[in-house]
């Protein structure tokens, strides 16, 4: 990065760490690619609906535990929530929706698979 802005390696790093200190960088994440992974998988978003007596910071806590769920975001529209999963199988996928109706509180999903992504 310091080569590409004209910065040393550590004057960098004490921008990042400032970043960070001052909550401007929130975290990290790794991109995988599910192609390259031993076990391959399964890349979807998921519309979710919830029903009208579940509480959506609840959801979101409950969503933000399972390792399958990438991200969660509030989106406007039919749909309260868009989730971005990876799941290895179409088993998994099953399992997880099943969980998502049985214990988060969900009405109603729609899922999307995707084919091919650019990152």
């Amino acid at each position: 990065m310091g080569r590409v802005i004209g910065l040393s390696t550590n004057a960098v790093g004490a921008r990042v760490r400032r970043l960070e200190t001052t909550g401007v960088i929130l975290g990290y994440r790794a991109v995988l690619a599910a192609e390259n992974a031993p076990s391959g998988g399964i890349e979807a978003f998921v519309d979710v609906r919830l029903r009208s007596e579940q509480d959506g910071d609840q959801f979101l806590a409950w969503a933000a535990k399972d390792p399958t769920i990438s991200d969660a975001v509030h989106v406007t529209g039919p749909y309260d929530y868009l989730l971005h999963i990876r799941v290895r199988d179409t088993a998994d996928l099953d399992r997880l929706l099943r969980r998502l109706k049985a214990a988060a509180g969900v009405a109603q999903t729609q899922t999307r698979i995707a084919l091919r992504s650019q990152h």
